[in-house]
Order: C-alpha cells, then sequence, then structure tokens
C-alpha cells in the first residue's frame, strides 16, 4: 500500500528534521519545503496528501500560503495543519479564515501533532470517499458548488464530458484499463483547468465515464477543446498496436453478434449561463444533458452548446467536431 505524503513546510531545518523523523516512524512519506513560495509550488507539483505549514516564514508566510493553495483547484482540497508560536485567538483565526484545517501551538507535544495529523487525513478520505477512483468531488459536492454559483448570481459555465464507446472499450480490455481510461480523463481534466490559470476552476466526478467543469464562461470553449485535442492523443496509447491500427475493437453484442466500435473518443456538452436564462440545478443539469444526447449522435469526438445570449432569440445548437 502506497505511503500517504506529507509536506512538512518550516524555515528551520532543524524543526523539519525532527517532524520528519517522526511522521516517518508513524508509517508516512515526508517531503519538506524551506519556504512559503517553495511550500506552494511543492503543493502543486507533488500533490501531497496533507501538509503541515509553519505560519512564520521568509517569502510568503503561512496565512499566504494557506490562501493561495484555497485559491486553486489542483490543491484547494488539501488539509493543512498551521503550526505557530503565536497563541493569541486573533492569530489562529486569521489562519483558520484563509481554510486552515487545524491549528496546534508550538511547543506542542509530538503524539498530539500526530494525532492531529491522522485526524485530517481521515477527514479527507471521508471527503473524497465519494470518488475513490479518481480522489474528484462526487456529486454531492458538485451540486452544492452548483447552487452555491447559482445564488451568486454570477455567469458561470458548466461542461458535462462523457467518453464515447467506453463500455465496449471497458468489455474488451477488462475493468482495469477501464479504470486507466477513467482516471486518464480525470487527469486531463484536472490538469487542463490548472493551466488556464482559472483559479474558480472545479472538477467534479458523476461517477464511471461521466465527469464535470465548472469554470467561467471565457474560458469554457478553449478549455473544451484542449480537453478533446488531450484525450483524443492520450487514449489511444491505452489501446493495443493492432486495435490502434484498425481503428477499432471487435466485441461481442448481447445478440453474440460481433460488433466493431470505434477507439473511444468524448461528447462535451457545454452551458454558459451568461448565455442560457438558468436559475436552479435541476434546469442547468437538464440542459446540459439535452446537449449531450445531441452529441453522442455524432461521430468523434464533439462539444455542442447552446449560443443563444439571454436577450437573443432562440438559434439552432451549435457544434464543434473533434
Amino acid at each position: 500500500m502506497e505511503k500517504q505524503r506529507i509536506l512538512i513546510a518550516d524555515d528551520e531545518r532543524d524543526i523539519r528534521a525532527v517532524l520528519r523523523t517522526r511522521l516517518e516512524l508513524e508509517g508516512f512519506a515526508v517531503i519538506e519545503a524551506c519556504d512559503g513560495v517553495e511550500a506552494v509550488r511543492m503543493a502543486q507539483d507533488e500533490t501531497p496528501d496533507l501538509i503541515v505549514l509553519d505560519v512564520m516564514m521568509p517569502e510568503l508566510d503561512g496565512v499566504e500560503v494557506c490562501d493561495r493553495l484555497r485559491a486553486s483547484f489542483t490543491t484547494r482540497h488539501i488539509p493543512v495543519i498551521m503550526v505557530t508560536a503565536k497563541a493569541r485567538p486573533d492569530d489562529k483565526l486569521s489562519g483558520l479564515a484563509k481554510g486552515a484545517n487545524d491549528y496546534i501551538t508550538k511547543p506542542y507535544d509530538m503524539k498530539e501533532l500526530t494525532q492531529r495529523v491522522r485526524n485530517a487525513l481521515d477527514w479527507s478520505r471521508q471527503q473524497r470517499s465519494a470518488s475513490p477512483l479518481t480522489g474528484l468531488p462526487g456529486n454531492h459536492s458538485l451540486n452544492a458548488e452548483i447552487r452555491r454559483r447559482l445564488g451568486e448570481d454570477r455567469p458561470f459555465a458548466l461542461l458535462q464530458i462523457d467518453i464515447d464507446h467506453f463500455k465496449a472499450f471497458n468489455d474488451y480490455y477488462g475493468y482495469g484499463r477501464g479504470d486507466e481510461a477513467i482516471q486518464l480523463l480525470a487527469r486531463i481534466l484536472s490538469e487542463s483547468v490548472y493551466r488556464t490559470g482559472d483559479t474558480a476552476g472545479f472538477v467534479g466526478h458523476i461517477g464511471g465515464d461521466d465527469f464535470v467543469v465548472l469554470c467561467s464562461c471565457e474560458a469554457a470553449e478553449p478549455l473544451g477543446e484542449a480537453i478533446i485535442d488531450w484525450f483524443n492523443t492520450a487514449a489511444t496509447d491505452l489501446y493495443d498496436v493492432e486495435d490502434r491500427s484498425r481503428g477499432h475493437v471487435e466485441v461481442l453484442n448481447r445478440r453474440h453478434v460481433v460488433e466493431r466500435f470505434p477507439l473511444m473518443s468524448l461528447t462535451i456538452a457545454l452551458v454558459s449561463t451568461d448565455r442560457v436564462p438558468v436559475t436552479h440545478l435541476a434546469q442547468l443539469i437538464d440542459i446540459a444533458q439535452e446537449l449531450k444526447a445531441h452529441g453522442k449522435g455524432i461521430p468523434g469526438s464533439v462539444m455542442v452548446g447552446e449560443r443563444r445570449r439571454r436577450q437573443d432569440p432562440p438559434t439552432e445548437t451549435e457544434q464543434k467536431v473533434a
């Protein structure tokens, strides 16, 4: 079983050494950052399971580090335990207000810190358990995020992403490689959102091969195109050479007749709330489902979206095929 990884961010080498020794004895893998800037970079590059973060650090203090971590989709889910010599309530509140999960003051008992680490990791596991395959937020978190954005009455875009011909791939190669395909798409979505620089980006895993991305309206279309381009290239590596060269797999259907299925592709339904008036969650999902059903009838990877603006008369659904 792979060890859970903890990032220690502290500018004092001796403290890092003591923490590393204790946490490694407890069975954790440990990585280190010596200042705030390095802590942010390592959190983004390494995606640790938990961060033990000192408040008083050069370059960026711990409160600012926590604020930046929570502003990015790729790091906002990582639990943070802040460590400080300051014991005043206002000092603790400033860190908690920026998204810290827990707070402990120096000097601290190592047994207490270890237990707080375990508690935070257990909490994180429960939060992520809705989608253990990808580690992405599940339906409950996704619906809550959509309702929050609708409540703010600020435009945003929803991309609903579905893998075409996934069942045939799964039946042909088995569940193990099917899981690889789902995990591949999860990585593509998360990394693509991160590359846009859209700190409001959100990626959720509905289940199976269905995903949802929330982002700004301006980022949505180029983001969808980037996702399609990346998946079209990367997904072919999941096939054996012979099947890849043929461009299809042959699977027995329910009537025990051999049927040919093309290589996997994507259907993306794009709904921008600056173009379509949406007032509640069910309405948004219905629009996305209708667009996705339309896209499923088009061969190859495709992004379909309602292009009508709020004040415009109804027009034909626009589609982009890759």
